[in-house]
């Protein structure tokens, strides 16, 4: 007869395990989650993207990322803290700076009125909410949950499913009158994030802004390069004010630029390619401007480069070596068009590429008390790489690890001794009496 053990006779170590393993899948499932959604408020044009087209300034790394305004969902009563909610929580603390005066802003009218969100990363959705300041609201004082309607003027049910790229929808804007602060709310599905985007409003105290600006003149192109162009035009007038330029290459839009910009260099041009630009002005009230006349421009042909860059002089070891890392150094290398970036090895295995700025990297994962051999290349944007620099290091011995003990918080990499044995912590966690290392293999890597 065959005896089937039951739940209660299993090993400890092999329950603990078990759920151990359980709970880094889940954790897996979870960041994966929170990586797979982003977006912003493209119409009417949040801070954040007015931020990234130049209209707002001084904004910090925003400008890069207009689409990463993401914190904990739940709002009002969970969320960004009061003070850092334009800013999701403080990720982008320069979106936080608040007054009458320091943020361009979108004229609007009460009524019915269009938002568009632009995705660079849908996901399933469960809601998009917007909230809107009181009318007696501080524009001076930082945005706080006291500053708000805490009652949505709009909410959007999505009810989990996933949005297109680009999402539209109609919302009735309550009646205010001068500057106020639309707080657009994406709440994702399925994780525990929300991006939280703020809408700087003026409502004009009289009818809607429907005159366009006057068409920019005498567009004109020069210093054409292989990848650059430079524009130049005469500036557009409007009835309340132009806040920017938009410039095309035919229907395609390359850039907005701010109003008080009337030349811009373009950059990242494909070599020995033809354009057609031409450029609009625009208004706070998303009027639009006829196009200048179009200038035809063709980028010059890259001429072949075949001189390969010089070996980075005074490669060294800088520092003392650790256990686990050595410092390598060197001087910058010159190229007689410029130089892209320098490849690091060990041996003949590539660990690293770094940038053409960079003088300088950690190699980390070695062992101890072991020598190494390194060589660094430079190499340029037509492939050509130099002669290798090359030097050699060892690594310190290892440092003696703690013994293991119940009762005691062990984070992530720590290493510890337990029966002769090297072990180093997979999660943090606090030891308890029948967590040793051998017991607990989904707690500690044996070394």
């Amino acid at each position: 007869m065959t005896i089937r053990p039951s739940l209660r006779n299993m090993g400890v170590r092999t329950i603990l395990t078990i759920g151990m393993l359980v709970v880094f899948m889940a954790l897996s499932l979870l960041i994966a989650q929170y990586a797979s959604a982003h977006g912003y408020v493209d119409a009417p044009a949040s801070r954040s993207i007015l931020c990234k087209q130049g209209v707002n300034t001084d904004c910090g790394s925003i400008v890069y990322e207009p689409q990463s305004l993401e914190t904990t969902k739940g709002f009002p009563n969970a969320g960004p803290a009061d003070g850092k909610i334009a800013s999701a929580n403080g990720a982008f603390p320069k979106l936080d700076e608040q007054s009458s005066t320091r943020w361009s802003k979108v004229q609007m009218t009460p009524g019915t009125r269009t938002f568009t969100w632009k995705f660079t990363a849908n996901h399933a959705s469960t809601s998009f909410r917007y909230f809107i300041t009181k009318p007696n609201w501080n524009p001076n004082a930082a945005l706080t949950r006291d500053q708000l309607e805490l009652t949505p003027f709009c909410t959007i049910n999505y009810n989990g499913a996933q949005p297109p790229m680009t999402l539209s929808h109609d919302c009735d804007v309550p009646v205010r009158t001068g500057y106020h602060i639309i707080l657009a709310v994406w709440d994702v599905d399925n994780t525990a994030n929300a991006f939280y985007n703020a809408i700087d409003v003026q409502f004009a105290s009289g009818p809607a802004d429907t005159t366009a600006p006057t068409v920019p003149s005498g567009l004109t192109a020069s210093n054409v390069g292989t990848t650059s162009a430079t524009l130049t035009w005469s500036g557009s007038t409007d009835n309340v004010g132009v806040t920017g330029y938009k410039i095309y290459n035919g229907s395609t839009l390359l850039t907005t630029v701010p109003s008080a910009s009337t030349t811009r260099t373009l950059t990242g041009l494909t070599s020995a390619t033809s354009y057609s630009f031409k450029v609009t002005a625009v208004d706070a009230a998303g009027n639009e401007s006829a196009s200048s006349n179009t200038v035809a421009v063709t980028t010059g042909q890259v001429s072949v480069d075949t001189l390969a860059p010089s070996a980075p002089p005074g490669l060294h070891i800088m520092g003392a070596p650790t256990s686990a890392s050595m410092m390598l150094m060197w001087s910058p290398s010159t190229d007689n068009v410029g130089v892209a970036g320098y490849r690091i090895y060990r041996g003949s295995t590539l660990v690293a590429t770094v940038a053409a700025s960079a003088t300088d990297y950690t190699v980390t994962g070695l062992s101890a008390s072991t020598t190494y051999s390194f060589s660094v290349v430079a190499f340029d944007s037509a492939g050509n790489t130099s002669v290798s620099s090359n030097i050699s290091g060892t690594t310190a011995a290892p440092p003696a690890e703690a013994p293991w003990a119940p009762g005691v918080h062990y984070t992530a990499g720590t290493r510890v001794s337990y029966n002769g044995v090297i072990y180093t912590c997979r999660q943090s966690h606090t030891s308890l009496t029948g967590w040793e290392p051998s017991n607990v293999l989904a707690l500690w890597l044996l070394v």
